[in-house]
């Protein structure tokens, strides 16, 4: 007999609530839960089609070693003690800056973060690289100046906006908030609500908005800043707002001071009158902003993300109900990692700090391997990621894997990367293992939910949190445990908990490796260190998470940790687990002076100098590449890497390159013909999309495909299509960006 469980989409930060069917040991049907507190019986077809990821081809299920002829199986053990003892000498001969972990940031389990950091920190190595580094580097790093943290991000309060505009933003495909197609069509077809839309080309969002600003690709940063000086122009900002909550200010005023808008609209391509209209919106109606990838992998990345926040602080939207608001968090995304402290370590070979919230941007890596330096990296640890294609440059990354001295890699198969390693580790899946992830994607509520394992793992796959910890173990890092602890996890965790804390108070380094403590415990007993690590997360959580608790109905006496553990095994669809206090929305802010600190000296002569004239010039493109490529375009048929099957897709028109009318017919180019893209990182070939959604003079390429699967490359691997070296000065490469030439095939 087959049996429903309640569980969540593993593809996407949404985590959708779904209804899975397991019988006989194996997942047959998926369904959207409409006991999901957060999604409310919402998914999309990425989540209904998880099966394609839970059951691809080539699943590992032991561990591999690289020899001459390939690769060939070996015992934990002997695969984990030869890991060890390659990595202690190379850090021991070259030191801790030559080691690094990625991983942490999969759409399905944020757990074995805390485990990677915890043997990467007790190798003595800073240098964590993560999914956030690629994509919010500059706009994470705004945040930790403008709100105190740089995982402070300021997400919009759409249920009481009266007007959410989508910057660079594709949410009808892309999703990145509970349930946006129904929540922006809502918002578009209520007659007391707008929806703006500003992106350079008609998307599926702009198609539904009530206002759409198609202004010319990488202009953002030039528009918002003639926005702002439209706002001081007219005395439109909130001054009282600027006064009460804002430091700096009147440093950061003058650079908007004479500046003029209209010649930078002129190069925007945008008309005055309908710029001066959503100025004039947003200074009278209660408003939030949703920016995405437009803005964080477009022209002047960091620059953007800056601008955008003195144009939110301009109208006081920020911290207050309606606009966006720092939420409530079970655990933050990361840590606040500020380079002005002389303990943050930077990037050996390219000096770059650990900008999103502790995370080195990863299109700095392959350098960082190539250089000359004693100190270069030499030996990486890769979790749960496809770098070879997630990544930009695949070409540099080949060249760099391919000279590391050691290259660690736990999958679910022999992925792109995973083919490049020395060591293969296979990893349970998201249905096999305990795992959470700890996005804080609502407010005022902090919603949370602990997925359960629905069906056996294959073969002797391990979560990565237990390889961790196995590793950890194998590295030294871990202090004998006395016997009694491990008794005492067989029982009551109340009991349990106070004899671990008795021992760990005089144990020396039991605090810093607490959470392979309890994975070698309670993680024994539960066959999880995930849920261990969880449970131990709650019981020491800050006391901000406590109060914010307390809030939600948990009573904040010492075992309120643990009654929460015990309701979210108790409610697998997930519960409200938090609520932030909306009678003090500016505590959330954490900078020295206690408001929103606008003013970054490391931008001011950038932000003062920008100016139409020198932007009309810097766009223009180089005969050899007249057109741009939009790298990574999101649809409802791309997921990542985490969908390598392409039946899943069957039918559809899923990996294309889509291209005007008007440029397809100057270029030759036919609908479904085949079309060659170049770019000064490298050339890919695929199928022609002609559609008038794209803007003329850009080309659109999904990500997530050139996967080899089952022995068939199917689609183009944009990555091959982009330099790592294209980026921002803070490492976010400028995908939206990529000046291309398209010729037919």
């Amino acid at each position: 007999m087959g049996q429903w469980h309640h569980t969540g989409c593993v593809l996407c930060a949404q985590n959708c609530g779904l209804n899975v069917w397991v019988e006989n040991g194996r997942m047959t049907k998926v369904l959207p839960d409409k006991e999901n507190p957060r999604s409310q019986g919402y998914a999309c077809r990425k989540g209904l089609s998880v099966l394609y990821h839970q059951y691809p081809k080539g699943r590992l299920t032991h561990p591999l070693k690289r020899v001459n002829t390939g690769f060939e199986p070996l015992s934990w053990d002997q695969a984990l003690t030869e890991i060890a003892g390659k990595m202690k000498a190379i850090v021991g001969e070259s030191g801790p800056r030559s080691l690094a972990y990625m991983g942490g940031s999969s759409q399905g389990g944020h757990m074995e973060a805390g485990f990677g950091l915890g043997l990467l920190r007790g190798m003595g190595s800073q240098y964590y690289y993560s999914s956030a580094g690629q994509e919010f580097s500059g706009h994470w790093w705004v945040t930790g100046r403008v709100f105190g943290k740089q995982y402070n991000i300021a997400i919009p309060d759409e249920h009481r906006s009266q007007m959410l505009v989508a910057w660079g933003w594709n949410g009808m495909e892309s999703h990145q908030m509970p349930r946006a197609p129904k929540v922006l069509k809502d918002i578009s077809r209520d007659p007391d609500r707008l929806l703006v839309v500003v992106d350079p080309r008609k998307s599926e969002t702009a198609a539904a908005a009530n206002l759409h600003l198609a202004l010319r690709p990488g202009t953002d940063a030039l528009l918002i800043k003639a926005m702002i000086a439209i706002i001081l122009d007219k005395g439109w900002e909130a001054a009282g707002y600027l006064k009460d909550r804002v430091s700096d200010w009147e440093s950061v005023r003058p650079w908007f001071r004479g500046f003029d808008a209209e010649a930078a609209l002129r190069v925007c391509g945008l008309e005055p009158e309908t710029v001066l209209h959503l100025c004039r919106l947003m200074t009278t109606q209660k408003w939030s902003v949703h920016p995405d990838l437009g803005i964080y992998m477009g022209r002047h990345s960091t620059l953007n993300s800056y601008l955008l926040h003195i144009l939110g602080a301009v109208c006081g939207i920020f911290q207050t109900p309606g606009g966006n608001m720092i939420p409530p968090m079970v655990m933050p995304m990361g840590f606040h990692a500020d380079e002005r402290n002389p303990k943050t370590w930077k990037t050996v070979a390219t000096g770059l700090p650990p900008a999103a919230a502790g995370s080195f941007p990863p299109a700095v890596m392959p350098e960082e391997i190539l250089s000359d330096n004693p100190e270069r990296l030499r030996a990486v640890y890769v979790s749960a990621c496809n770098p070879l294609r997630s990544y930009p440059d695949t070409a540099a990354y080949e060249k760099a894997f391919g000279r590391l001295d050691l290259l660690v890699v736990n999958d679910l198969v022999m992925s792109e990367t995973a083919r490049l390693a020395h060591y293969v580790l296979p990893c349970r899946s998201y249905y096999e293992s305990w795992d959470a992830t700890f996005f804080p994607w609502t407010y005022p509520e902090a919603y949370f939910q602990l997925r359960q394992p629905l069906v056996p793992a294959p073969g002797q796959c391990l979560e990565a949190s237990q390889i961790h910890t196995l590793l950890a173990d194998k590295l030294g890092l871990v202090p004998e445990i006395p016997q009694d602890l491990y008794e005492a996890a067989k029982g009551d965790r109340m009991g349990f908990g106070m004899k671990l804390m008795t021992w760990a108070a005089r144990e020396p380094g039991a605090f810093k490796a607490m959470p392979f403590i309890l994975a070698k415990t309670l993680g024994k007993e539960w066959d999880s260190a995930a849920k261990a690590g969880l449970w131990g997360m709650l019981m020491t959580a800050p006391a901000l998470f406590r109060e914010n608790a307390a809030r939600a109905g948990f009573k904040p006496d010492m075992d309120q940790g643990d009654k929460i553990f015990q309701a979210l095994l108790d409610t697998p669809q997930g519960l409200w687990v938090g609520k932030a206090d909306e009678n003090n929305p500016m505590a959330a802010v954490k900078t020295p002076s206690g408001k929103i600190e606008l003013f970054i000296p490391e931008l001011a002569d950038q932000a003062r100098s920008l100016n139409a004239e020198d932007e009309a010039a810097a766009l223009k493109l180089p005969e050899e590449f007249p057109l741009i490529l939009n790298a990574g375009r999101h649809s409802r048929y791309t997921m990542n890497t985490l969908m390598r099957n392409p039946e899943w897709n069957k039918g559809k028109r899923d990996c294309t390159i889509a291209v005007h009318p008007a440029d397809a017919s100057s270029l030759g180019l036919m609908d479904e013909g085949q079309a060659r893209v170049t770019t000064q990182a490298g050339t890919g070939i695929g199928e022609v999309h002609i559609s008038e959604e794209v803007r003329q003079g850009t080309i659109m390429i999904p990500h997530g495909f050139g996967l080899d699967y089952d022995g068939r490359v199917h689609g183009i691997n944009v990555n091959s299509l982009t330099k790592n070296t294209h980026r921002d000065p803070l490492g976010t490469p400028l995908h939206r960006f990529v000046p291309c030439r398209v010729e037919t095939v």
